[in-house]
């Protein structure tokens, strides 16, 4: 009996002196982010570094077809700073238009010559045009920038029959007249190629508009649109019968994700 009644004073007495304890805690922690963004704020007012660096990600479509890259960020100061970036994309020539054969194989590109994959290593100068007016609203800062260029050069290859056998023929192979002439019975498989991979170097130019509506300035989630200029130490083969080119120039749109520090 005296040890139900003992457990009954604490469970009246102790556990909500407890419960009032931890209860600022909680307060505390909302209280101090809200305060350090707020001196943040008025830090980038009078015009001082807040974030050193960040990090994003991101994806995008391209006029010409799709790609990924992974991004570094150093400021220079409230307006100014330097993104590094390494990006990889799959450009598709307007010609292309897949075929297929039958429904057990790969469809097939008829002509194409090669995968094309532009690399891209390189330095972007980031002005900030227009800072958020408050937590929720959207900042734009304009991009210039450019740097070295691979295109690699994955050959296409497509999947004939030959006296029973089945093998892959590229345009460039020995027996290139089976990549014309047949019988072909489907397209290359994502295996097929890359022991033959060739690399064209070149340099590129890139101009862009981000608009970062990130809630407060810790998170990048932005929309970023913009043109890219490649140019090649000489021309690229992409698909027969069609003039091949140096320079390629795309617009493109791209969503980036990350985080300042």
């Amino acid at each position: 009996m005296k040890k139900l009644f003992l457990i009954l004073i604490v469970s009246i007495f102790v556990i909500p002196v407890f419960a009032q304890q931890e209860t600022p805690k909680r307060k505390s922690k909302k209280e101090a982010r809200n305060e350090r963004i707020s001196a943040m704020s008025k830090l980038e007012e009078e015009g001082l570094i807040t974030y050193k660096k960040h990090t994003a990600f991101g994806g995008k479509l391209t006029s010409d077809g799709y790609g990924a890259f992974i991004e570094m960020g150093r400021a220079r100061s409230v307006r100014k700073a330097l993104l590094f970036q390494l990006e990889i994309t799959e450009r598709k020539h307007p010609k292309e238009e897949k075929q297929q054969i039958n429904f057990s194989t790969t469809p097939i590109i008829y002509g194409k010559i090669n995968f094309f994959y532009p690399v891209k290593l390189g330095v972007q100068y980031q002005y900030l045009l227009g800072n958020k007016g408050n937590k929720n609203g959207v900042s734009i800062t304009g991009n210039l920038g450019g740097g070295l260029l691979m295109g690699l050069l994955r050959p296409y290859k497509v999947d004939v029959l030959v006296q029973g056998e089945r093998k892959f023929v590229g345009y460039n192979s020995p027996d290139s007249s089976l990549y014309l002439n047949g019988p072909i019975v489907g397209g290359p498989n994502f295996g097929t190629g890359w022991k033959d991979l060739k690399v064209t170097p070149g340099i590129y130019i890139k101009p862009a508009i981000r608009f970062d509506y990130g809630k407060y300035n810790e998170m990048i989630n932005a929309l970023e649109v913009g043109l890219i200029g490649e140019f090649y130490s000489k021309k690229i083969p992409q698909m027969i019968y069609i003039e091949q080119k140096q320079l390629f120039v795309s617009a493109y749109i791209a969503v980036v994700f990350g985080r300042r520090k």
